[in-house]
């Protein structure tokens, strides 16, 4: 049994509430309230006892929506993320393919073009002036584009006359193919490239785990089980890594449509693997991203009126992945970020009823309207949101959406006004992984491109930001009455912090440092 104390700790089971101390027996919270009493009733079986030193405690911060794997990926490869400019990049890629040895593959993730000098994608001849003989793509900061060196577009096999696949889109022009790749038609390239073994993707989750562990996070809902050699290898990986060499992460694997039927060949089935590598809800994608007009919107684009997105699926199609899911008794988390995309997901959701007491999942949802947010109230569903988005995407955003769907766009107080479930995360390593920063984002909504605030009225409360992170997300995986809160029976998750985040200004919240991660009452990290 252990006490901890010395610090104000935030239980978050109502705004204010807070206690001086807490007992933790074998994982789980056993009692909280003044370290006087708590000494006084459990002094005798105390065996160890931790000084929070004026640290403040608060329920640890979970990751609604993010990609381990990927995000442990971005920190083995080379970042684009923060670059400023085209010339930069391929600057970056001379010197990278300069020390590659000849034929391997040059990765490079998460270029933004919206946060360049000068707008405009990279054409592949470019990426071939600096890429040489090297088969090579980068990826879109957003994970809906890549661009594509000739070497590659040649393995391939594609050529102006290749058609665009189903959900994706192939960039050509007056000379042929322009190496850009949306969505679907990532695969075309990405099927070229070596499997990874086995030993990497350990590398990349536990440096994802440990990077994650430094930012306060003490689980993550992630979706990486189909893109690595298929689920059953990608799952034993999280296993040995969080089970058998102790990095303890409170992790919920969504499972990709496509792996469903290799998770249940495996004899398992969604809720299985619980309490650190719980099988979750089998994940769906309907649109694409706005960076690249993909996402599905219900009138065309503001700067593009002849383009709508991109359905992802056909309408038969995203029926009998409903069907699917319902069939192996499974919730489902759908990538939704346009009004269009979300407006097919409710038709479905409301077709499909979820009939287990679980709760489906909206990913993104960006662009909705008034009547999808009612339909969104009569629904055993969450929105996972994403606040850094917010930062990220304006002001270009409302030159593609234009200003009068910006009434209902990123609405996120609109939302928890209206009691439609919230869960905040990141979609690392979309945006950063660090929870502070969301938590900044939904309390200050200030552009890091011109530091203006965009949507004053859809601010919300540093209470409510930080329940996204704590009990948004445990009702996310319907684990409310155990995680989420500081009390008794909860499990012992814990995030300190150097600083009272409810005395702080919204711009300070991330300047706070983390002082401490517990996992399962176990300290994970500590500065």
């Amino acid at each position: 049994m252990e006490l901890w104390f010395g610090g104000k700790i935030y239980t978050m089971i109502n705004e204010g509430d807070w206690v001086e101390a807490v007992v933790v027996s074998e994982g789980r919270v056993m009692d909280t309230g003044s370290t006087s009493e708590l000494y006084d009733k459990y002094g005798g079986m105390l065996n160890e006892q931790h000084n929070l030193n004026g640290g403040i405690m608060y329920p640890g911060f979970t990751d609604s929506h993010l990609h381990m794997m990927m995000h442990g990926e971005r920190l083995l490869r080379l970042d684009l993320s923060f670059m400023k400019s085209k010339e930069e990049v391929l600057r970056a890629l001379k010197q990278y393919a300069d020390n590659t040895s000849p034929g391997e593959w040059i990765v490079g993730e998460g270029f933004n073009e919206n946060q360049w000098e000068e707008n405009g994608l990279i054409h592949k001849s470019e990426l071939d002036e600096v890429t040489g003989e090297h088969p090579a793509i980068i990826t879109r900061v957003c994970r809906h584009a890549l661009v594509a060196n000739s070497e590659a577009v040649r393995l391939a096999g594609v050529t102006k006359e290749s058609p665009d696949p189903q959900g994706g889109r192939i960039g050509k022009d007056e000379r042929g193919v322009t190496g850009v790749f949306h969505d679907e038609a990532q695969e075309l390239i990405k099927r070229q490239m070596p499997g990874v073994s086995s030993d990497y993707l350990e590398k990349a989750l536990t440096a994802a785990i440990e990077d994650m562990y430094a930012r306060g996070l003490t689980g993550g809902h992630t979706e990486d089980l189909y893109y690595y050699g298929g689920f059953l290898k990608t799952y034993r990986v999280f296993r040995k890594v969080i089970h058998e060499r102790g990095k303890k992460f409170r992790t919920n694997l969504l499972v990709h449509h496509k792996a469903a039927d290799e998770m249940e060949e495996a004899g398992l089935a969604f809720g299985d693997g619980a309490p650190f590598t719980e099988l979750g809800a089998m994940k769906i994608f309907s649109d694409g991203a706005l960076g690249g007009r993909t996402a599905l919107l219900n009138a065309p684009y503001e700067d593009d009126p002849s383009n709508r997105g991109v359905a992802i699926h056909s309408d038969e199609d995203l029926d009998d992945l409903f069907k699917k899911a319902r069939a192996k008794a499974m919730p489902v988390a759908v990538h939704a970020i346009g009004d269009g995309a979300v407006k097919a997901v409710l038709e479905r959701m409301e077709r499909f009823p979820l009939k287990n007491g679980h709760r489906d999942r909206i990913i993104h949802a960006q662009i909705l309207d008034g009547e999808l947010i009612a339909r969104l109230q009569k629904l055993p569903v969450v929105l996972d949101i994403q606040p850094s988005f917010v930062a990220s995407d304006f002001p270009w955003v409302i030159e593609r959406i234009g200003e009068k769907r910006m009434e209902y766009a990123y609405a996120w107080k609109t939302l928890y006004d209206k009691s439609v479930l919230l869960a905040g995360g990141s979609d690392a390593p979309i945006e950063e992984v660090n929870p502070l920063l969301g938590i900044r984002a939904a309390v200050d909504r200030r552009a890091t491109l011109d530091f203006q605030v965009y949507g004053e009225e859809e601010k919300l409360s540093m209470y409510e930001a930080i329940s996204l992170y704590t009990k948004g997300s445990a009702h996310a995986v319907s684990r409310e009455e155990e995680q989420g809160m500081i009390r008794a029976g909860y499990v012992a998750d814990f995030t300190v912090l150097d600083r009272d985040l409810f005395s702080s200004a919204g711009h300070e919240v991330a300047d706070a440092v983390v002082m401490m991660t517990v996992v399962d009452g176990e300290i994970m990290y500590e500065k």
